[in-house]
């Protein structure tokens, strides 16, 4: 697992030629060891509050496959869907603008039908104010739907048009540390691995001389320790060069995953506003259709049948004369 920092041993050996190996072994050891107890992010907001650059440092297995992803790719997943469900948002908002067109288009329509146009007195005028109220009400409705591109709707499709070329920055630059930390991983256990080959053919030797003495066992001897003070200083130079990569890849781990998790925060907090505005506009929708069949109401209170029979009759009556009984 990348995360897992490397532990460098010196393999056992019989004599005390590697001393200072050793000892150098030892210290990367102490600071390996220091590194894992230090905090991941201890810069970053308390742990309580869930921050990013706290739990993915793992590897995980995709739930889509048998491949394993990377702590770092499942929150710019998290970053893409998010980035998704704005989108599918301000479609949702889109289809809310067309129906308020359409269910203008559709008042305004009604409000110029001239069924029962001929109805006379206060309730006709009643009547024709609540067909002229469509009409008014069918101009709040565009309003409202106009208000809602230009507000709710438009904000949401530009708010980082250019997110998803961002993501993939993030995801090839972090993929490219990976690879070299791994690289560089692989080249440290094969450094360790000849290091203890090297020491081991060192014992074998000196083990041959204490045995039998000889000039030729000497010397091998001595091209032996040679080697395996070679092998050591390649496994130093492997280590040094791994924890260059590891702490570059610590460092941008916790840079990125705090950056994402500052994205998210904006784009919540975005949408949240822009929601908070679609209930706003809806609210004073409202109260101007209020304000559409308030002057209805008013005129429906003051309907008065005695009132319209007058006027009907003084404009339509064909006499008061009434018939009397013929006298013979």
């Amino acid at each position: 697992m990348i995360a897992e920092r490397v532990a460098v041993k010196s393999p056992p050996s019989n004599t005390q030629t590697h001393t200072s190996g050793v000892i150098q072994f030892k210290q990367v050891e102490s600071r390996l060891e220091l590194l894992d107890s230090f905090s991941f992010c201890s810069s970053h907001p308390a742990a309580n509050e869930w921050s990013y650059c706290d739990y993915f440092w793992a590897d995980r297995k995709d739930p889509q496959g048998s491949a394993n992803i990377s702590g770092f790719e499942v929150l710019l997943q998290k970053q893409l869907k998010g980035r998704q469900m704005q989108k599918e948002m301000a479609e949702f908002v889109r289809e809310r603008i067309r129906i308020e067109e359409e269910y203008a288009k559709n008042l305004s329509k009604l409000s110029q039908i001239p069924l029962a146009a001929q109805e006379e007195g206060t309730l006709g005028e009643a009547w024709s104010q609540l067909k002229k109220s469509l009409a008014d009400e069918a101009e709040v409705h565009l309003k409202f739907s106009s208000k809602l591109q230009s507000e709710v709707e438009k904000p949401l499709l530009i708010f980082r048009e250019n997110f998803k070329k961002d993501m993939k920055k993030f995801d090839h630059h972090m993929a490219d540390l990976r690879k070299q930390l791994a690289s560089r991983n692989a080249a440290v256990e094969k450094a360790r691995k000849a290091l203890a080959d090297r020491q081991k053919d060192l014992d074998l030797k000196t083990q041959q001389l204490e045995i039998k003495l000889n000039s030729k066992i000497e010397e091998d001897i001595k091209k032996a320790r040679r080697k395996s003070t070679q092998a050591g200083d390649e496994l130093m130079r492997c280590v040094d060069l791994y924890n260059q990569s590891q702490s570059k890849w610590f460092e941008e781990m916790v840079t990125s995953s705090l950056e994402l998790e500052r994205l998210e925060v904006e784009r919540v907090e975005m949408i949240r506003q822009h929601l908070c505005q679609y209930t706003t506009l809806r609210h004073e929708t409202d109260m101007f259709n209020q304000s559409t069949i308030e002057p209805v109401d008013k005129l429906l209170r003051s309907v008065d049948p005695a009132t319209d029979r007058e006027l009907w009759v003084k404009e339509h009556k064909t006499g008061e004369l009434r018939p009397v009984d013929m006298d013979i």
